[in-house]
């Protein structure tokens, strides 16, 4: 049995949600080269539940530096649907929260500025914060200001001081990724405006739980999130929510505002309808996560023996999306390139190289099309009608497509 300190609450852990092996960094994306030195290394990946505060967190913690390095691949605007979101929450806020050329908008993980460009588009000034060297430079090549660097209470504070504290603060999916929550959090309370908002978006752990999406567990989501357990870190740092909604990015995910303790954001009716649904899930009794366990290991049994049953009938098999859940899924499965003949992925930086741990090629959609596999399965399923629209000539040849969690089934 594994022991760790929960890194929340301190007790000791013994609950696991789920083991999923020794698995490479999901975006450890690597050339033949380096594939072959082992650049692209196992760490352990068990996931763990703390009884007393609920926190489900990684067993094993990777230093933040390992993972988001300077040639970190992960471009947001790289989506065509995210981007999108991005667009209509920018254009939400403005209008909910009064933003104004006066006003500032920051971001935490700000990415390629995929967001904050919409913010810049209505004059209203923004600042991004992202650590990543690579993704940052792409952000102040389109006008989006940015400083590159880890978020806390210390770096917040030198930030409020050079650029004034700001009236909105957005943190998309990057509150899982900070091993220090409690720290990373206080960065908030001191950057924020007496009557700024900071929204948080994450996957909802309950439909992690509810829909067995085990490939978003991988070494740089070290948190998995409940609103039960983002209220706790929140109220810890004077920060109360006052509003949740429920959103369809992601497989389901929640984007909580929240604002200073004693700032006039009436709570919202959207907070005490989630509070319930987690309430009634059971989110709040350790024994609720038993289940999820066994749910996993029906849906590898399910895939391999999918794989198995293909490359018996002789039918070539690729897959689209050299996403991080599909390298968590395929490398928890035991998928390899005898398995998958090549991933297609829009990011020019991941094309050429191979997948970690799998080892699968990496390739442009129209190598993809020249190719001709008479299956694909797109491993990003929060994305798959999107992709199935890009796909549709290659489909309409004949090939075809497939999600595979919850289970391989034909789109």
């Amino acid at each position: 049995m594994t022991t760790r300190i929960c890194r929340l609450c301190g007790a000791t852990v013994q609950r696991t949600l789920i083991d999923l092996g020794a698995t490479p960094l999901a975006n450890c994306y690597v050339t033949g080269e380096e594939a072959a030195s082992g650049a692209d290394r196992p760490y352990p990946l068990q996931v763990l539940v703390c009884d007393r505060c609920l926190l489900v967190q990684v067993g094993e913690t990777i230093p933040p530096e390992a993972i988001f390095a300077a040639d970190y691949a992960y471009f947001s605007s790289f989506s065509a649907s995210w981007v999108a979101h991005a667009r209509r929450y920018a254009a939400a806020m403005a209008t909910r929260f009064n933003l104004h050329e006066r006003s500032l908008v920051a971001e935490v993980a700000s990415n390629d500025g995929y967001l904050l460009q919409h913010f810049r588009a209505m004059d209203i000034p923004v600042l991004g914060i992202e650590p990543a060297a690579g993704v940052a430079a792409a952000a102040r090549r389109i006008g989006v200001r940015t400083e590159q660097m880890f978020f806390g209470a210390d770096t917040a504070a030198g930030l409020a001081s050079r650029y004034g504290r700001a009236d909105l603060i957005a943190a998309n999916n990057v509150l899982a990724h900070v091993p220090d929550l409690p720290g990373f959090v206080a960065g908030f309370t001191a950057m924020l405006r007496p009557e700024g908002v900071a929204t948080f978006e994450f996957p909802h752990l309950l439909s992690l739980l509810e829909h067995v999406q085990f490939d978003t567990i991988y070494h740089e989501h070290f948190s998995y999130l409940s609103l039960l357990v983002v209220e706790h870190v929140l109220r810890d740092a004077g920060l109360r929510v006052f509003d949740v909604a429920c959103l369809p990015t992601h497989g389901g995910s929640l984007r909580v505002f929240a604002c200073h303790a004693d700032a006039s954001h009436a709570p919202q009716p959207g907070l005490d309808a989630v509070r319930a649904r987690e309430a009634a899930a059971g989110l709040h009794r350790p024994e609720t996560y038993d289940s999820f366990a066994p749910k996993v290991a029906r849906i590898q049994r399910g895939f391999r023996s999918f794989v198995a049953e293909q490359h018996a009938r002789g039918r070539r098999l690729a897959a689209y999306g050299a996403a991080a859940k599909g390298n968590t899924f395929l490398n928890s499965c035991g998928i390899t390139a005898s398995d998958v003949i090549c991933v297609a992925d829009r990011n020019p930086e991941k094309q050429g190289k191979l997948l970690p741990g799998s080892h699968i090629p990496v390739v442009s959609p129209d190598a993809l099309a020249a190719a001709r596999p008479d299956d694909v399965v797109i491993l990003p399923w929060n994305l798959a009608d999107e992709v199935a629209a890009e796909l549709a000539p290659l489909r309409a040849a004949g090939t075809r497509l497939w999600v595979a969690v919850p289970e391989a089934r034909a789109l």
